[in-house]
């Protein structure tokens, strides 16, 4: 059963740059998936801050950053915490 997610949550990859979001789930039917996000300390409950977008998706998770793959980028869903305060 898929867990439906409500309006406050999206996509990690729908974040703009510098903004803030909890991780709200994690969605991935592959283990080693959720193995990897486990190791990087990518679980439900954390903050996590999109520091890069091109070339490499780049996320903070406190004072760690991470480089993720595709499938690592659209596993994770947020709630957006802090919006972005960068201009365009």
């Amino acid at each position: 059963m898929h867990k439906s997610f409500s309006a406050q949550d999206s996509s990690l990859k729908l974040l703009r740059l510098g903004e803030r979001g909890m991780i709200t789930s994690i969605h991935t039917l592959r283990d080693a998936t959720a193995q990897a996000l486990r190791s990087m300390g990518l679980t439900p409950g954390r903050t996590i801050t999109l520091e890069q977008r091109f070339p490499r998706f780049i996320v903070r998770i406190g004072n760690t950053c991470h480089a993720l793959d595709e499938t690592t980028i659209n596993a994770i869903y947020v709630r957006v915490i802090q919006h972005s305060t960068l201009s365009h």
